[in-house]
């Protein structure tokens, strides 16, 4: 497997990811890291043969309901925890460590915030919970479920609630739901 792959599923697993055998059950009977798999495969294989990940991960798309393009840039560590209608524009750039549950969605805006998010390293969105516009998030960010955010999160924060309120914390409150963190891999 390669590194990105495998940093990938060290998130799930820690230091059983090199065992072939985790790498086999994850690949085929885990949806979140199947998709991820695919997704990482389409972006680092070879041409020739980067059209067949496409059409798998199209087909594993329609089967979960996670829909992340291959083209969206995401730093090593994803983290799929639930799967199930995950929807995330191609322009949104993710950092390292990122976690999310099912049923967020992560997209573009129009009028006076229009772009797509920008989400620093350490985030942690939880399920229904809704991320739009031209807007930075920053490092160790925790979204709690349902929190709609169109508006700058600054680093070390909790988000919660429609409206969204912003929690600012001394310390990294998503490094709690951080498991196996990327920076620890070996």
């Amino acid at each position: 497997m390669n590194t990105i792959v495998l940093k990938d599923l060290w998130r799930y697993e820690g230091v059983n990811c090199h065992k072939k055998a985790v790498q086999l059950k994850y690949r085929f009977f885990v949806p979140g890291f199947r998709y991820s798999y695919l997704f990482r495969k389409c972006q680092l294989s070879k041409p020739y043969i980067r059209w067949f990940y496409r059409l798998c991960l199209r087909r594993c798309s329609l089967k979960t309901h996670i829909q992340i393009p291959w083209r969206t840039s995401i730093g090593e560590g994803l983290y799929i925890g639930h799967w199930g209608t995950i929807v995330i524009n191609p322009e949104v750039v993710i950092g390292k460590n990122f976690s999310c549950a099912g049923s967020i969605l992560i997209g573009n805006s129009q009028g006076k915030r229009a772009g797509t998010p920008v989400i620093g390293n350490n985030v942690r969105m939880g399920q229904f919970s809704v991320v739009v516009g031209g807007v930075h998030i920053g490092n160790d960010v925790v979204i709690a479920p349902g929190a709609f955010i169109n508006f700058d999160v600054p680093d070390n924060s909790i988000v919660i609630g429609n409206p969204a309120q912003v929690i600012h914390q001394d310390v990294s409150p998503a490094m709690k739901y951080i498991v196996h963190s990327v920076e620890d891999y070996r």
